[in-house]
C-alpha cells in the first residue's frame, strides 16, 4: 500500500495533478490524502465581514474547503470508482510547507504529487514557487505534474545524474516502484559539463545494472548555457514520459530553481518531474 499526499488550491492545475496521480496508481492500493492549506490572507475579504457572529470566519473558510475536497472525491469516485483507492480530506491553517511536512509525518506519506505551472516570463523560474519550496524543504519525494499534462503509460523514464555521488536503493524507491509497476525502460542520463567523474561513474553504472532491468546509459556533453535545451531535446528524441532526479543538490536542479537567462528559456518541462532526496 502507498500513501500519497495531494495538495490542492482547487485550481484546474492542481485538480489535473490529482487526476494524474489517481491514474498513475490505478492498479496499486493507495491512501490518498487531499490537502488544502488556508492562509491568513484568506481571512481578509469584504465578503467575510458579513459573517454572523455565530460562525467564525475561520470555520466558514474551513467548511468551504472541506466541501470542495468532498466534491473532488465524489467526482473521482463517480468517474472512476476504484476499490484500490481510499480518499481522505485534510484542511489546515498553516504555512504551506509546514502543513505538508506535518501531514507527511503524521500519515507516513510516501510521495507528494502536485501540479505546477511552467515559466510565464523571462524573469520566472521554471517551477512555481510552491513546488520549489516543497522540493527544497520536504524530505518526502515530490512528483511535479506540469500544467495540462495527461497520464501516459510510463514506458520510458529518464534518470538524470552527474554521478558525483553514491546511490542507495532506499533513496530511489519511488523510481524503482514505478519502473517495476510499468516495466519501464530506464535511461540513465549522465550530464557532463565541467567534470567527468569516471571512477564514480563506473561505480554507479554497476549499481543501476544490479538493481534495475532494461537499463540504458546515455551521456550528454553540453555547456552550462545549453543544458536545458540539451535535456529537452533528449526527452523529445527518446520519447521520455517522466524525468527523475535524486537530491536537491544536483546542479541541474539547482539551476531549475534559479532565474534563468534568455539563452536557456526555451527549455520547458512538459512531462512529470520526480525529485527524490538522500536520506
Amino acid at each position: 500500500m502507498k500513501t500519497i499526499l495531494l495538495p490542492t488550491d482547487f485550481s484546474k492545475n492542481s485538480i489535473n495533478a490529482i487526476n494524474y496521480a489517481v491514474k498513475l496508481f490505478e492498479h496499486i492500493t493507495c491512501h490518498f490524502y487531499i490537502l488544502n492549506v488556508q492562509k491568513a490572507s484568506s481571512f481578509i475579504s469584504d465578503d467575510m465581514m458579513s459573517v454572523s457572529s455565530s460562525a467564525t470566519i475561520y470555520n466558514t473558510l474551513i467548511d468551504a474547503a472541506k466541501k470542495s475536497i468532498t466534491n473532488i472525491i465524489s467526482q473521482i469516485e463517480n468517474h472512476s470508482a476504484n476499490s484500490n483507492h481510499t480518499f481522505y480530506s485534510i484542511v489546515d491553517y498553516d504555512n504551506f510547507v509546514d502543513a505538508i511536512n506535518q501531514t507527511s509525518s503524521n500519515h507516513n506519506v510516501d510521495l507528494i504529487v502536485m501540479g505546477t505551472k511552467g515559466a510565464s516570463g523571462l524573469d520566472k523560474v521554471i517551477f512555481g514557487s510552491n513546488t520549489v519550496r516543497v522540493m527544497q524543504r520536504c524530505d518526502v519525494p515530490v512528483l511535479a505534474i506540469p500544467e495540462g499534462c495527461k497520464f501516459k503509460k510510463l514506458d520510458t523514464i529518464a534518470f538524470t545524474s552527474s554521478f558525483r555521488t553514491s546511490y542507495f536503493l532506499r533513496n530511489l524507491k519511488p523510481l524503482k516502484d514505478l519502473v517495476t509497476a510499468y516495466k519501464s525502460k530506464l535511461k540513465i542520463l549522465h550530464v557532463i559539463e565541467d567534470y567527468n567523474y569516471e571512477e564514480k561513474l563506473n561505480e554507479n553504472i554497476g549499481f543501476f545494472e544490479e538493481n534495475f532491468t532494461d537499463v540504458i546509459f546515455d551521456r550528454i556533453v553540453t555547456e552550462e548555457k545549453n543544458i536545458y535545451n540539451s535535456i529537452h531535446d533528449y526527452v523529445i528524441e527518446n520519447n521520455i514520459k517522466m524525468i527523475a532526479m535524486l537530491s536537491k543538490k544536483h546542479p541541474f536542479l539547482i539551476r531549475l530553481f534559479s532565474k534563468h537567462s534568455v539563452e536557456t528559456f526555451a527549455f520547458k518541462i512538459d512531462i512529470p518531474f520526480l525529485v527524490m532526496h538522500n536520506s
